[in-house]
């Protein structure tokens, strides 16, 4: 593809012309047509060196990625539920962490892993626990750049890059301590490897994708998913032949690891038992977000290669979410961060359909173009109040830090501590120095020697004969007591209830600390 517009042929003097014909005007050069890939795309690729062009275009989202992901990183010095698992599992030696697995959250057992390396190399807190996510997310923006380059053209990259690294989904799962960044980084280079395989490119291609999916299945089993949009993609392009054996053959390769984890897992089960089935709202938001996919895939433009962008971006984002939710009608399943890589084929179709419209605008004059770039930032100022919510402790569910601090702010050496319910342990995985001096009233055994996430409880009998024993006691409860609570739980409460007065509450995000003293000792 040229990147200038071409100069005009000299004439040939060899060739005899006609003195009698009216020499032909020579063609002016439109460049508002004229340039390849975009507007943008085009400035940028004539003001860099030749060699410099197609990595700029890809290292440009991975940028904005980077960019937005380091700005609030550690939100506040704050950590929510599921980080604070990450962090504590993650700091357990070698043994007792898979003693745990065998147990419990087998399905993360390779991000455990992996981040258990990550702390041995560098124990940084917050940083070392959310940088491999934020890394994970700006390598899987150059590789949407890369896929949209390969459909649709270097403009098409570049704004389907560009539009990834800005969608709020992406944007918080780059800034958090779990697994699904990374999932979402394998689906995207998997998907890359893919069209790489299907054109016949690389020998190598068809192994590396074949790799690339296991890992990404290993590093969550709903990752498969990604697989069958993969599938449903070459049917739908009418893939044929070796190439879609080959596919197979790399799905199957994928599913064989997959199948011991699968049913470790199921006999976890109870573990996700919070999942509620979606509700009215998920479901009309995600039906019209895909059917406004299917109006974006109307307006792409042709098919370059075997796979057009529409047959491949469709199936990935509407595929996983479908088959989720309507798994959910049976058994609650549905999460949307479990299925988050399927927002790859939404920023393929928006920045594909952006890249057409800027280049339709070029031809309708400057005005045309003004319009375009007034409502395209329009859409981003109105992002603004999110991102700026997204980056404090109130965009997560709760915050333990918060309540491990409040705990060491109302308790004193040698107080007893209860968590109502026992699973509300996580601020003591996230600051245990916040706990020193305090007497665990309802432990049997920690969660390390355990094999557990959150450790074992006493029967309630001996928890009611220490709580009796006690003359002040710091609590941390959720909002709303459970309607169903354990046995331990209802003897704490009803102890609490007739024994102690409340001399203090804290509310912190998602949970209460709660100071209790015998009649008159607060």
């Amino acid at each position: 593809m040229a990147l200038t517009p071409p100069r005009a042929r000299a004439a040939d003097t060899a060739t005899p012309t006609n003195t009698a014909a009216e020499p032909a005007e020579p063609r002016p050069t439109d460049t508002r047509t004229a340039r390849p890939g975009g507007a943008f795309a085009w400035r940028l690729r004539t003001r860099l060196p030749r060699r410099a062009r197609p990595y700029a275009l890809v290292l440009l989202p991975a940028v904005l990625t980077l960019a937005t992901g380091l700005w609030g990183l550690e939100r506040e010095h704050s950590m929510w539920r599921d980080e604070s698992t990450t962090y504590q599992v993650a700091h357990r030696d070698l043994g007792a962490m898979l003693r745990a697995l065998g147990t419990v959250d087998v399905v993360h057992g390779l991000y455990y892993l992996l981040m258990y390396a990550v702390f041995a190399c560098w124990d940084g807190g917050l940083w070392a626990l959310r940088l491999p996510s934020l890394l994970a997310m700006a390598g899987a923006a150059a590789g949407v750049a890369l896929i949209g380059r390969r459909l649709a053209g270097p403009g098409a990259g570049l704004a389907a890059g560009l539009v990834f690294a800005l969608l709020p989904p992406v944007q918080r799962y780059a800034q958090e301590g779990r697994s699904y960044a990374l999932v979402c980084a394998c689906v995207v280079w998997g998907t890359y490897l893919l069209l790489r395989a299907v054109a016949g490119r690389t020998r190598w291609a068809w192994w590396g994708y074949a790799a690339t999916m296991t890992l990404a299945c290993l590093l969550h089993e709903f990752a498969v998913l990604a697989l069958l949009a993969h599938g449903l993609t070459l049917r739908c392009a009418r893939v044929r032949g070796d190439a879609f054996w080959s596919w197979a053959r790399a799905a199957a390769g994928a599913a064989v690891p997959l199948a011991p984890l699968v049913v470790v897992s199921q006999q976890q089960a109870r573990q996700v038992a919070w999942i509620s089935a979606p509700g009215v709202g998920q479901v009309a938001a995600f039906l019209g977000l895909a059917l406004a996919a299917g109006a974006l895939a109307r307006t792409v433009g042709e098919r370059r290669g075997r796979i057009g962008l529409p047959a491949l971006a469709l199936p990935l984002f509407v595929v996983p979410t479908a088959l989720l939710m309507a798994a959910s009608a049976l058994h609650p399943i549905y999460v949307d961060r479990y299925v988050l890589y399927g927002w790859l084929g939404f920023a393929l179709l928006l920045g594909a359909a952006l890249d057409r419209a800027l280049r339709a605008a070029r031809a309708r004059g400057p005005a045309t173009v003004g319009v375009l770039c007034g409502v395209v930032a329009a859409l981003l100022v109105a992002q603004v109040p999110y991102a700026l919510t997204l980056r404090t402790p109130d965009s997560r569910l709760d915050d333990t830090v918060a309540a491990a601090r409040a705990v060491g702010e109302l308790s004193e050496p040698g107080d007893g501590l209860l968590f109502l319910p026992f699973h509300r342990r996580e601020p003591l995985m996230s600051a245990p120095g916040e706990f020193h001096g305090l007497r665990d009233l309802a432990l049997a055994q920690d969660a390390s020697s355990s094999g557990t996430l959150w450790g074992t409880e006493l029967p309630p009998a001996v928890i009611r004969a220490r709580l009796l024993r006690a003359h002040r006691v710091t609590a941390i409860t959720d909002p709303r007591p459970s309607a169903r609570p354990s046995p331990q739980e209802a003897v704490e409460r009803a102890v609490l209830r007739d024994h102690f007065t409340v001399c203090e509450r804290r509310p912190v995000r998602g949970m209460r600390v709660v100071r209790y003293a015998r009649p008159g000792s607060c």
